[in-house]
């Protein structure tokens, strides 16, 4: 395999990407960069754990000395190198992301990648944190990224309904509770009461504590990432594990945009009015699966009440209508039906449990996109396409974990965590 990846890649570009981060007639003579970086790549290659092993696996292995330029005689870098080296002259630039689009850049050249169709999804790596160890923090609300287009669409709805616009309403959150020297007594102190929070690991503060059905609940970072249908990865971002993929979408999403997709694939996390708004007025099909209706068993699914798009209105299965009533801040649109009518209905039952027996059912302002992306689900060879997902991006993160390591990450904060995907997505 080393074999393989050193006659497909010509390192020399390296050179000129650290030119800067050495000083030509100064200092002792420094260690080959090429070197350095090919350290971390055998180290995700073959999956081994730490950097101090891999070093002590480079003593021995003849076909890693190879692969680094060393001879049988030649010694080995400590294995401090790297962190000192990354400390120094890494931190805080770009140099692993610019190496990664090169080799990218490289794919795309000899036609290997193929943009047409994207895939997208992401998985959780556990963060090296105790999950005992940990506090309480006042819980920020997160500004949404389509906010600001959301409210001009409210508003402009409700002036079409002749409603009123909606008034300012204060944000403002209270500051982040506690600090690092604290007790976890006085950090409990310190949050208002009656304020929600949530927990924040001490070992790795970015962190997010992550919780998926029966996993076990542990801090985490989410990797959101995209491929092709050949398995080419295309780009990554790295989140903390309790944001949801819905919420981080921009940012992966604005440097897919360069390649010109024609198609999006995505999971039901995806599967939200304002994803399929941003992508179909971007000229980009959205290709979503189909999302069980959430409700209670032995009601009427959502889909039962026939929206009368002429009307503006719903039309419920005992043939009653439900008339508009507002628009609320969160973009939905509030049908509501007549008490005194429902009162007598046979299907009360199966409708609302509400003591006014008032029923309601809310429309999103951007339904039409969710509409749209439902017809492109359905059209010819569309489902087969989704299907590519399992031997597309769920493969290259079970590769990713199996086989190098990825399950977990030893480094801790989202600047290293930033670097580690990439050296994996390198050779993936």
């Amino acid at each position: 395999m080393l074999r393989l990846i050193d006659k497909a890649i010509d390192w020399n570009f390296i050179y000129e990407l650290v030119e800067e981060k050495y000083c030509p007639d100064n200092g002792r003579p420094s260690m080959d960069p090429v070197m350095l970086i090919k350290i971390p790549f055998i180290q995700y290659l073959y999956g081994i754990k730490s950097m101090r092993q891999t070093i002590r696996e480079i003593e021995v292995n003849v076909a890693y000395r190879w692969f680094l330029g060393l001879d049988m005689l030649d010694p080995v870098p400590h294995f401090s190198t790297f962190g000192k080296n990354y400390t120094r002259r890494f931190k805080d630039t770009d140099l692993f992301e610019q190496i990664f689009s090169k080799i990218l850049e490289d794919c795309m050249k000899c036609k290997l990648v193929d943009t047409e169709q994207i895939f997208m999804d992401s998985t959780h790596v556990k963060a090296c944190a105790n999950s005992k160890k940990m506090r309480k923090r006042v819980a920020r609300k997160q500004a949404l990224w389509y906010e600001e287009e959301l409210q001009k669409e409210i508003a402009k709805d409700r002036e079409l309904h002749g409603k009123k616009p909606l008034k300012d309403k204060s944000n403002h959150q209270p500051p982040m509770a506690g600090g690092g020297g604290s007790s976890q007594e006085d950090l409990e102190k310190e949050i208002p009461e009656g304020a929600k929070t949530q927990k924040c690991s001490t070992s790795d503060p970015e962190s997010g504590w992550f919780r998926k059905g029966e996993h076990k609940h542990v801090f985490a970072y989410a990797v959101e990432t995209a491929c092709d249908k050949h398995g080419w990865i295309l780009g990554y971002t790295v989140h903390p594990g309790n944001e949801h993929d819905s919420r981080t979408f921009p940012l992966l999403y604005e440097k897919m945009k360069r390649f010109k997709p024609d198609m999006i694939v995505a999971d039901a996390g995806y599967k939200t009015p304002a994803i399929a708004h941003r992508l179909l007025e971007d000229g980009i099909q959205p290709l979503f699966p189909y999302k069980r209706p959430m409700t209670k068993d032995g009601f009427f699914k959502k889909y039962e009440y026939a929206y009368d798009e002429y009307y503006d209105c719903y039309i419920c299965p005992g043939n009653e209508i439900l008339t508009y009533s507002t628009t609320n801040r969160d973009g939905y649109r509030e049908y509501k039906s007549c008490g005194l009518l429902c009162s007598s209905c046979p299907h009360l039952h199966q409708c609302t449990e509400s003591k006014d027996h008032v029923k309601m059912v809310t429309r999103h302002v951007w339904e039409e996109y969710m509409e749209k992306a439902e017809d492109i689900r359905y059209t010819i060879g569309n489902k087969e396409i989704y299907q590519l997902r399992k031997e597309t991006i769920e493969r290259i993160f079970g590769t990713a974990k199996e086989q190098h390591g990825f399950r977990y990450t030893l480094y801790r904060g989202k600047a290293r965590m930033e670097i580690e995907p990439l050296r994996i997505n390198r050779y993936l």
